[in-house]
């Protein structure tokens, strides 16, 4: 056999597994959404957004609002602390204090989310801890425990990704170590940032052990940092074990919504992130 013949044979195999791997990667996600999506619209009605789950009602406005602002509350603790760590540790951090807070990182991410949600309860929650309560800011608390090593890998690799030709450049035009971060590192980095808040955001929505241990949950919707909080995978978690068929519909009706959450958070991260390569594209030209 020639040797184009072998080359052309071996190409073949290695696109057809990788066509396989494609296939594999895609057919569960969306036999997931198709078949989430397909129990859940049928039931989802107006009703069912505009009113919460107190008394009678089976609502999920306070579900949804406390999903809401479980995400906004992480978005401004983990990813502020996220986005701060993964710079320090790509711009500033000695070689071993880098070494050391990876390691760390990686163990936390490693950590199951239900070991997490105990710890959260025992340190937030329970009276020999903070004695926060049940709580939005301990659930904010716990799932950014949770999601934070996933934002500072991310941002350190944004940062680290960025060519070293452009740090060498800004400092022979004098630039300061701030001014270069800002002007010359975080407009190429930004698409990796908002990738790593994107997943991280999309992992806490999903989330529920920690929050059935520091968050505990209300029929009403989130009327303050220190009060008990409603969210959707608790609905799903819990209604689908009730018996009654208007109950089940609520626990479909809420994993579509959490599903809908997830794909949006993604939309805006991609509409963030190609925004962002248009202007660096421009910056280049």
């Amino acid at each position: 056999m020639s040797r184009p013949r072998q080359s052309h044979i071996r190409a073949g195999i290695f696109w057809t597994l990788c066509g396989i791997a494609l296939v594999l990667i895609i057919a569960p996600a969306l036999d997931i959404i198709v078949s989430i999506l397909a129990h859940a619209l049928p039931v989802l009605k107006p009703s069912l957004i505009t009113e919460t789950t107190s008394g009678t009602q089976l609502g999920l406005q306070n579900a949804i609002l406390g999903t809401l602002a479980l995400s906004l509350g992480v978005l401004v603790v983990a990813g502020s602390i996220g986005v701060l760590a993964g710079l320090y540790l790509s711009e500033f951090a000695p070689r071993r204090v880098a070494s050391v807070a990876r390691f760390f990182s990686e163990v936390l991410a490693g950590v199951p989310s239900i070991v997490v949600g105990y710890v959260g309860y025992l340190v937030l929650v329970n009276k020999g801890g903070l004695g926060l309560h049940y709580s939005l800011l301990a659930g904010v608390i716990a799932l950014s425990a949770l999601i934070l090593p996933y934002i500072v890998k991310t941002t350190e690799l944004a940062f680290s990704s960025v060519p070293r030709a452009l740090r060498e450049g800004a400092i022979a035009l004098g630039m300061s170590r701030g001014k270069t971060i800002r002007k010359v590192l975080l407009p190429p980095a930004l698409p990796g940032i908002v990738s790593g808040l994107v997943l991280a955001l999309a992992i806490s929505t999903g989330e529920t052990a920690p929050l059935l241990f520091t968050a505990g949950f209300s029929d009403k919707n989130p009327s303050g940092l220190l009060q008990p909080v409603g969210y959707l995978t608790n609905v799903t978690y819990t209604d689908i074990q009730l018996p009654g068929a208007s109950t089940q519909a609520v626990a479909y009706a809420a994993a579509g919504v959490t599903v809908l959450l997830v794909l949006l958070l993604i939309f805006l991260g991609r509409r963030v992130t190609m925004s962002s390569r248009r202007m660096i594209a421009r910056m280049d030209v």
